[in-house]
């Protein structure tokens, strides 16, 4: 694995954690850790759609890695041995990011050989045991897998025991996690309903998900089944009440549920609102591109707090500008599965929307382990991020055309952020302001900044990139 390239501007509370982690560790214990200086749960901004706050007047950038197998073990032996959590997130963190998507898994076996064979290039394609379930398996019948069958009114504390554990160590660490809740591609595979808790060969309950009997099930993410709902909704509650107390907490409904799964999604949103007004904190909640037949009006539409999408629409090439309507988490996983590269990066930050990145990390589940065709992907949206951090983001909006290049976040007059994915020059329209602005270039595929002094304002301005290849140019009035 290539060697993180920083920008190196730490705050006080990553500084002590980088350098001296028995302090850190001391500091937690009298309540000064990292996620203490959340400011409180996630919301929109007030005053810009494409963020969140956790203040009401900072913005809060979000963008990070995550890997599939982050919750429950995911893996060819069975028992399947767990992620080190902790270790991932000390790994991401050298990439600066502070943001993860942790996953959960309805079946008790995943088969790669589901998965699209290019996403490994030497692995063996095969089953996979997933392990724990949010249901306690008690039996003392057994279910098609030969395990004790899952009683559905009966929860497995070492599900949600692991869950509240990374939970907490995220916010430790000062890093958001997004909660799924549902995984929906899955269902759809060939002998996947066989693996499913809801099979009625596999639950205590006599709960048959399968009511139209064609062996895919995929209504239990509908609101047919009145029975199936119940079960789903306090399982929900349950989660919930396992992690409501932390500040760092993001829901998503499901990955890449079917479409026709849109008033199920939406019923689910409210009632994670609905209760969570009756607790000390209320979360975010976020629905994710349906798969096959999704939309993104059905998005945007929907009550969701953020959205992630498709391709469709040039989000994976040339990303359109984020209106503020909702707060965009633009994920590689809707867009190529595992993909991405810097220039996806930048263009998708500078129209206003958060990158995060389907990371194979170890290669456990599908991939190379720690892949370094992925390392610019990973730098680069930390790289974004510190940018992000020295800005005023809360006053910054996407303004395109500001820049012959076509990619501009700005608070015309006072702050740019321009990016060139490549070319020996671009025009920066700088019309707003007379005043003199100082200048830095800072290089993609180094991690190195330059400093270039200032600029002067007024008009339009042409400006010659120091260095070959794609470049940012960050240009702001003195503080």
């Amino acid at each position: 694995m290539a060697e993180p390239k920083r920008i190196l501007t730490f705050s006080i509370e990553r500084s002590v954690k980088w350098c001296c982690p028995l302090l850190a560790l001391a500091l937690s214990q009298y309540g000064l850790a990292a996620c203490q200086a959340m400011r409180g749960p996630l919301r929109t901004h007030p005053g810009n759609g494409r963020y969140f706050t956790d203040d009401g007047v900072r913005a809060v950038y979000l963008t990070g890695s995550h890997t599939w197998a982050n919750v429950a073990a995911i893996g060819p032996e069975d028992p399947p041995r767990p992620l080190d959590f902790g270790r991932y997130l000390q790994w991401i963190e050298s990439y600066d990011h502070n943001f993860s998507r942790l996953w959960a898994w309805e079946l008790t076996v995943w088969d790669t050989r589901w998965n699209n064979p290019a996403e490994s290039r030497r692995q063996v394609l095969q089953p996979h045991s997933v392990s724990p379930h949010p249901w306690a398996r008690l039996g003392p019948e057994a279910a098609l897998d030969g395990k004790p069958k899952f009683d559905l009114k009966k929860y497995n504390p070492g599900y949600f025991d692991r869950l509240r554990t990374i939970v907490k160590q995220a916010c430790d660490r000062g890093f958001y996690v997004s909660v799924m809740l549902f995984e929906g591609w899955g269902i759809r595979k060939v002998g996947a309903w066989e693996r499913h808790p809801f099979h009625p060969k596999n639950n205590v309950n006599d709960l048959d998900g399968d009511m139209d009997g064609d062996g895919q099930a995929i209504e239990i993410h509908t609101l047919v089944n009145p029975s199936v709902t119940a079960v789903q909704e306090a399982y929900v509650r349950k989660v919930i009440d396992t992690i409501n107390e932390f500040d760092n907490v993001l829901f998503e409904i499901s990955n890449e549920m079917h479409h026709t799964s849109t008033e199920w999604q939406y019923s689910m949103i409210r009632l994670i609102h609905s209760y969570e007004k009756t607790m000390p904190k209320q979360h975010p909640v976020g629905m994710t591109i349906q798969y096959p037949g999704g939309t993104h009006e059905t998005l945007f539409r929907g009550p969701a707090d953020w959205i992630s999408p498709s391709a469709k629409g040039g989000y994976k090439d040339e990303p359109p500008p984020s209106d503020g309507g909702k707060v965009i988490l633009s994920d590689t996983d809707h867009l190529w599965g595992i993909g991405g590269n810097e220039k996806w990066v930048w263009k998708t930050f500078l129209n206003g929307m958060n990158p995060i990145f389907m990371d194979p990390y170890d290669g456990g589940v599908l991939g190379e382990p720690f892949d370094p065709r992925w390392d610019a992907v990973r730098l680069n949206m930390g790289y974004a991020r510190k940018y992000a951090e020295k800005m005023n983001l809360a006053a910054m909006t996407p303004r395109g055309n500001l820049s012959s290049t076509g990619y501009c976040l700005a608070n015309p007059g006072t702050e740019y952020l321009v990016y060139s994915p490549g070319g020996s020059s671009f025009t920066v329209n700088l019309s707003s302001t007379k005043h003199r602005m100082q200048l830095e270039w800072f290089d993609p595929a180094t991690g190195r900044v330059y400093v270039r002094g200032e600029s002067e304002g007024g008009r339009v301005i042409e400006f010659r990139v120091p260095f070959n290849g794609s470049a940012v140019l960050y240009l702001y009035i003195r503080k």
